[in-house]
């Protein structure tokens, strides 16, 4: 039974993208960590537009090889077929932004994971799972991969499947040039011709540039390589021109390249071609496994295509299939797809990894509290942080590896407890404010970029903010524009934002302030991945709330609703009212789990493990509240 659309095989990488634009590679100061490689960018090209793909690749046993694994979990790719090498390394590619046309980079593969895939690695029963075998040429420059790839193609064109070549050509992985030509799209070579054309009567679509046409077809005049191409192959052959688009030849070449098939253009600013090749693909594999004509595959390559040079990154720049959608029926605003901040928010929205349909979170972020609770019972700040620690024990207790729990944590007073809740699978977010101030002043300092460039990804960006739509006009000003430098600058750093506003400690509310106040933020372009709210016990006022969200983000992660200290049968009566409205995710609670235990841990009234069940016990019973609202509203717990 063929569950999987398609199986791409071959490099697997990271890559390391020179931050800075328009320098040498020598000069580049910082680098951003990508997943790289034809066929890894392909898998989560397609998958991003809805296939069902898969991979075939090896990566090393190493922290850059989890890293892609976990990616392309992350982004919805079947890691059946990812083999963990024991002994070699996970490829790395170094890149830069040169300028409009030249883009360096360095391959780092001596020996590496993913040239070390052979005839074994080929699981015959996963070959047949699925509908297409998608492959690119590199994999057939060593006779190792050069047999696992035959074979994955063998079993594929037994089981009735499709087959596709990506011709990606790069003379320096076929030792054609040196480490430092990599770069470089053409060298010809009779050797490398032949070994192409030994392949090419085994795939039904072929792509490439004119150049890598010239390679397989044995010459440079495009028009005859073509026509050498066909006289060995009947695949469809799809030559990819740069900004004229691409021309699809499903029987024999013309006199012209405008004889073959085309589908619609984008004229968009050129900013990065590396990886552009991969997002065409991936959108022309949509179209073709789809059932699409091959104008409109066309379609979709030549879009995906568009967003893959408009963008820093590969894999990153790729787009949704909602995006690409909302792009189609809206139209190109500007050139500089990068600078279309509608459009950005909807790739930033469609885009994100995690899945969070349920937030029960113990907030134990607070700073102002804890160190006047430490000042009043005479004890040293320095216990906060450990206590900080067992409160995260607590969490770990109750969450049990389960999904759907997090914390709130500060990079202060609660250091050690951040860094040991990462990677554990929790939802982490982490506080900027300065505790209590109005207007709104940030913990982290004015250099925010600097200072959330230490974030790890995972990492949340929180903020409260009292905030009130009666405020003064200087007052309104000052805290906005606080919130949307920072809103900026988590976006630069790829990092997910929480806004929690409480209204009720500034002025009186009525059932329409907190909608307001939403409104305002989205008005002057601030689009929260999650909102916190302070729990409203009418039901008009949550869906206000809620309607003003979704009317203007349709894609934001949800609410959670925040405590105030409240106890727990309060709790629980707001629980009840926000569970009813699906936007709102869970809750985000802590004095009322931790005032008390605090109190008494810090005195020494009680040990550690008792603290840590104290807070557990009390964590456990929110998270059982909310599940019985939820399930009482007609949801899922």
């Amino acid at each position: 039974m063929m569950t999987l659309d398609v199986i791409t095989i071959g490099r697997s990488s990271v890559d390391l993208y020179g931050a800075q634009i328009g320098g040498r590679l020598e000069d580049m100061a910082s680098f951003n960590k990508y997943i790289g490689g034809s066929p890894t960018n392909m898998a989560c090209g397609t998958a991003r537009l809805g296939l069902k793909s898969a991979l075939i690749t090896r990566v090393g046993d190493e922290h850059m090889g989890r890293f892609i694994r976990e990616q392309l979990i992350a982004e919805g790719v079947d890691v059946r077929g990812v083999i963990t090498d024991p002994e070699r390394l996970t490829a790395l590619v170094l890149l830069g932004i040169r300028d409009q046309e030249q883009f360096p980079l360095i391959f780092y593969r001596e020996n590496c994971a993913d040239m070390a895939l052979c005839e074994d690695d080929i699981d015959p029963d996963f070959i047949a799972q699925s509908r297409c075998v998608t492959v690119t040429g590199t994999h057939l420059s060593h006779p190792r991969t050069r047999a696992a790839v035959l074979k994955a193609l063998k079993l594929a064109r037994e089981n009735g499947a499709k087959t596709a070549l990506d011709i990606d050509y790069r003379p320096n992985l076929w030792g054609l040039s040196g480490h430092g030509d990599g770069e470089n799209r053409f060298i010809a070579s009779e050797k490398v011709t032949a070994e192409l054309q030994a392949t090419l009567h085994l795939f039904d679509l072929i792509v490439g540039t004119e150049e890598e046409f010239h390679i397989a077809g044995g010459t440079t005049d495009t028009l005859a390589a073509l026509r050498n191409v066909r006289a060995i192959s009947s695949a469809t052959l799809v030559c990819k021109r740069g900004p004229m688009g691409a021309s699809a030849f499903d029987g024999a070449i013309g006199s012209s390249l405008d004889d073959g098939i085309s589908g619609p253009g984008f004229p968009v600013e050129v900013f990065n071609v590396l990886g552009a090749g991969d997002g065409f693909m991936s959108g022309l594999l949509k179209g073709w496994l789809s059932g699409e004509d091959w104008q409109t595959s066309l379609k979709y390559a030549n879009a995906c295509g568009a967003f893959a040079v408009s963008r820093h990154g590969c894999t990153p720049a790729y787009p949704s299939w909602e995006e690409l959608q909302f792009f189609f029926n809206r139209g190109m605003k500007t050139p500089a797809l990068r600078h279309d901040a509608e459009l950005e928010q909807v790739h930033w929205a469609t885009n994100r990894t995690g899945d969070w349909p349920e937030m029960r979170v113990f907030a134990f972020d607070h700073r102002m509290q804890l160190e006047d609770l430490a000042d009043e019972l005479g004890v040293s700040h320095d216990k906060i942080g450990p206590f900080k620690k067992l409160c995260l024990n607590a969490v770990e207790n109750v969450a049990d590896g389960k999904p759907g729990y997090g914390l709130l944590c500060d990079g202060r007073l609660g250091r050690d407890a951040l860094y040991a809740a990462a990677g554990k699978g929790l939802w982490i977010g982490r506080p900027v404010e300065k505790p209590g101030s109005r207007p709104l002043e940030l913990e982290i300092g004015p250099d925010l970029g600097s200072k959330l460039a230490e974030w790890p990804v995972e990492n949340v960006i929180k903020v409260l903010c009292f905030y009130h739509p009666d405020d003064d006009d200087a007052m309104k000003a000052r805290q906005e524009e606080t919130i949307l430098r920072l809103f900026d600058a988590g976006r630069a750093n790829r990092l997910e934002f929480l806004l929690e506003i409480i209204p009720s400690k500034v002025a009186s509310c009525d059932d329409e302030t907190t909608a307001k106040i939403i409104q305002r933020f989205y008005d002057i372009g601030v689009y929260p991945d999650w909102w916190k709210l302070e729990p409203m016990k009418s039901d008009a006022a949550w869906r206000h709330a809620c309607d003003t969200i979704a009317q203007n983000d349709p894609y934001c992660r949800g609410v959670v609703v925040l405590g105030l200290e409240a106890p727990s049968e309060e709790l629980a009566a707001s629980f009840a009212a926000a569970a009813r409205h699906k936007l709102v995710r869970g809750f985000a609670v802590g004095r009322t789990i931790f005032a008390a235990t605090a109190r008494e841990w810090l005195t020494g009234e009680i040990d550690d493990q008792t603290a840590i069940a104290q807070m557990a016990d009390k964590y456990r019973a929110l998270c059982l509240s909310w599940d019985q609202a939820r399930k009482n509203s007609g949801g899922t717990a």
